[in-house]
């Protein structure tokens, strides 16, 4: 039904059933965006989800019949873009979609022009205070600390770094990082904890990145 729907709106789209129907597909196709089950019949959606992020940075929305929170988070965690429950309405998820599809097929954006305080930029490189980005590698450099982070990691932190200092709106993170406001909370807030795992020196108690509670987030440098 919803390949139907989705061709009524020139998007081609196919539908598999299990992970052998997926990985034979790949093998003759390419997609833009996967809308991922976690119950594909003796299969798991989440394993598939894993197995995807350790070669691409595809795109992947889960949509399942399964309501608890501990799902979704478990779908964020390991590299879902976004967690929708059934039932669903065609026309939301078609927006989703539509969204993610063109902010793919967007160049990357320039990187912030030089100011005072120390801040250094180049290509790929954004630099300030102890903080160093390296947008060819997705990377971030911490004092002595150098982790590498995932695409959707990799925008939050630039985003909040191009706005360091200043409080940054979940709608204006939801908009430059996902692309649209479609997304929940859950989302956000998952992608914040995983980057304060990887670059503050207790993520329980954050010094860098701080949460305005029922306003955004706050990177200080």
């Amino acid at each position: 039904m919803t390949c139907e729907y989705f061709g009524m709106f020139d998007i081609s789209c196919a539908c598999v059933g299990t992970v052998a129907e997926y990985e034979a597909f790949m093998r003759e196709n390419t997609i833009d965006i996967l809308l991922l089950d976690v119950n594909l019949q003796r299969d798991s959606g989440f394993l598939l989800c894993k197995r995807i992020r350790e070669v691409s940075d595809i795109p992947i929305i889960f949509i399942s019949a399964r309501q608890s929170d501990d799902d979704m988070l478990t779908a964020l965690q390991i590299g879902g873009d976004d967690y929708i429950k059934k039932p669903y309405t065609l026309s939301i998820l078609l927006a989703k979609v539509k969204v993610v599809l063109k902010r793919i097929g967007k160049s990357g954006k320039e990187t912030v022009s030089p100011e005072e305080g120390g801040a250094v930029n180049s290509t790929n490189i954004k630099s300030c205070n102890g903080m160093t980005l390296d947008k060819g590698t997705f990377s971030v450099t911490v004092g002595e600390k150098r982790v590498e982070l995932k695409a959707k990691e990799f925008r939050l932190l630039e985003c909040l770094f191009d706005n360091r200092n200043t409080i940054v709106t979940k709608e204006r993170l939801f908009h430059e990082v996902w692309g649209d406001s479609f997304f929940s909370d859950g989302t956000l807030n998952v992608h914040i904890r995983k980057l304060r795992e990887k670059i503050e020196k207790n993520p329980n108690e954050p010094e860098m990145i701080t949460t305005i509670w029922g306003t955004g987030y706050l990177l200080k440098l």
